[in-house]
């Protein structure tokens, strides 16, 4: 897990625990940090992949059916933290940090949940989006395949596994 480099003397970010961390403090190897409330928050940035949370195929399938109504093209990391942060409005921090060259990026959002916890309420938003779709099929047969399928799936069992086939550490997730 990253810590914070040095405390920041620049601007700060504001978190849902009430405490704050300097810009500075921010870099984008980091996925988390323990924060002086004691708590684990998670760290996420406009540049870290989608496949941080999904497997690759999971999101070529997203991008092909998902339409975006913003200038993005596709459906990226920032579209997956805007369906955390409208699901938890207190426990997400979104941030524009696009005017700060150091840090590398143009969005942060930092999470009253730490980085597992955070991985797993994506999957469980994720797949409800996915059901919601399904639901309005035309095929029974699916929704029925669909819906027998994820009463099988373990949410956390899966983050775990994924978990352990990334690479978390280094700047870009990647598979170990």
């Amino acid at each position: 897990m990253s810590t914070p480099r040095v405390p920041g003397s620049g601007d700060r970010i504001e978190l849902p625990c009430g405490e704050s961390i300097g810009l500075s403090e921010l870099d984008m190897g980091m996925r988390e940090f323990d924060c002086g409330c004691e708590s684990t928050h998670a760290i996420v940035m406009d540049v870290h992949p989608p496949a941080r949370f999904l497997p690759e195929f999971l999101v070529d399938v997203l991008r092909e059916t998902v339409e975006t109504t913003d200038e993005a093209e596709q459906l990226g990391t920032a579209h997956l933290m805007g369906i955390v942060l409208e699901e938890f409005p207190d426990a997400v921090v979104a941030e524009d940090v696009e005017d700060d060259g150091d840090i590398g990026c143009g969005l942060v959002w930092v999470t009253d949940f730490d980085a597992r916890r955070l991985h797993e309420i994506i999957i469980e938003l994720v797949v409800d989006l996915m059901e919601h779709a399904v639901s309005h099929a035309d095929d029974d047969e699916a929704i029925a395949n669909f819906e027998s399928e994820m009463r099988e799936f373990d949410v956390g069992k899966f983050v775990e596994v994924y978990r352990s086939e990334r690479d978390f550490e280094g700047e870009h997730d990647t598979a170990v």
